[in-house]
């Protein structure tokens, strides 16, 4: 699998963010754009584009919609309903491209190199005190979650158990959203989880477990979340692209911000201020105790791991119909903005 981006080099500072107002458009010349979030922490670039006036300086103004997953958004997206959504690259947005539905991924929002592990893998303390955990082999026969079946975290647990000798029928798999991992683990109705963040660092600063692995150290540089266009925004090429301009700009905002796997560098206090405000992360503490996520500064998705991940959907069975990667990606919007912008240099 290919390494995506090496965050660790990051110094982009916010001066190198210029040129934003794409000529023609004026302050009259406005266009509303609805966008899905999930209002986690994967939605910090569409935020940060909005509140630093990337997305008004290309003439947009964004209205967010809240979404309990991505799988939800598909249909919104399809029909006109919403223009912009944000999620893992899941069964659900799969198969609506099956369906034939005109929605496409066109760029990546979230993904773990190494250092960035945001998700972890969770043992209950007493577990790992007793020492009825000491590797992941001794998952066998424990009660798991890691989300929902047809998402990205399912993927990080068949890999984790994979690589382990284990498949998921060693384990008693329950399905829990991540907010509820934390007490799940506290009351003992749980064993172990693969968690996000920031609920793996409330579940271990709270004592409920222990965080005895990250991500990055089982399966680095999975494609987490994208960013996806509906039917509509589609077709309205030049607003898609100058979209996507602003996106970018976000996104190598929030990179000015990661130091050494956390939100520590350039902007960070910035940054963690509008994370606090939007999202389940209410304190700058938590928010720089936690494994910050990582975004490829040039907006580039890991086709082979989305490929690796889409095979695991077909052989558990999850997905319906014909459909590839390549037919689920449209990149062309992202190759322009490149163009415009500029691809991303680390600073000197």
């Amino acid at each position: 699998m290919r390494f995506l981006h090496p965050l660790t080099r990051l110094g982009l500072a916010a001066a190198v963010i210029v040129g934003l107002m794409p000529q023609g458009v004026t302050a009259q010349e406005v266009t509303t754009v609805n966008v899905g979030v999930l209002n986690t922490i994967t939605d910090i670039p569409l935020i940060l584009a909005d509140r630093k006036g990337f997305f008004g300086a290309e003439g947009i103004k964004v209205t967010f919609t809240a979404f309990a997953s991505s799988s939800n958004m598909v249909v919104p997206l399809a029909t006109g309903q919403l223009d912009v959504g944000g999620g893992g690259a899941g069964v659900g947005l799969y198969n609506a491209v099956a369906r034939k539905l005109d929605i496409k991924i066109v760029a990546d929002k979230a993904s773990d190199p190494k250092g960035y592990g945001f998700e972890s893998l969770l043992v209950r303390s007493d577990l790992v005190k007793s020492g009825r955990y000491k590797t992941p082999k001794d998952l066998k026969g424990m009660t798991m979650s890691a989300n929902q079946p047809g998402g990205v975290s399912y993927i990080m647990l068949v890999e984790l158990l994979r690589k382990y000798g284990l498949t998921p029928a060693d384990v008693n798999l329950q399905n829990l959203d991540f907010p509820n991992h934390v007490l799940a683990l506290a009351n003992g109705k749980l064993d172990a989880t693969i968690t996000e963040e920031p609920y793996a660092t409330l579940a271990a600063s709270g004592g409920q477990a222990v965080s005895v692995m990250t991500s990055d150290q089982w399966y680095p540089n999975q494609e987490i979340s994208v960013l996806i266009y509906g039917r509509d925004f589609l077709s309205k090429r030049d607003l898609a692209v100058r979209f996507m301009r602003a996106y970018l700009r976000g996104v190598r905002y929030y990179d000015a911000g990661l130091k050494n796997g956390h939100i520590a560098g350039a902007n960070a206090t910035e940054i963690c201020s509008i994370i606090n405000e939007t999202t389940e992360v209410k304190t700058p503490k938590l928010c720089a105790d936690m494994i910050a996520m990582a975004i490829d500064p040039n907006g580039k998705l890991n086709l082979d791991g989305m490929r690796i991940d889409l095979a695991v959907f077909h052989g558990e069975g999850l997905t319906q119909g014909d459909v590839s990667v390549n037919g689920s990606v449209d990149e062309s919007f992202l190759e322009a903005a490149l163009r415009q912008i500029g691809p991303y240099r680390p600073a000197r």
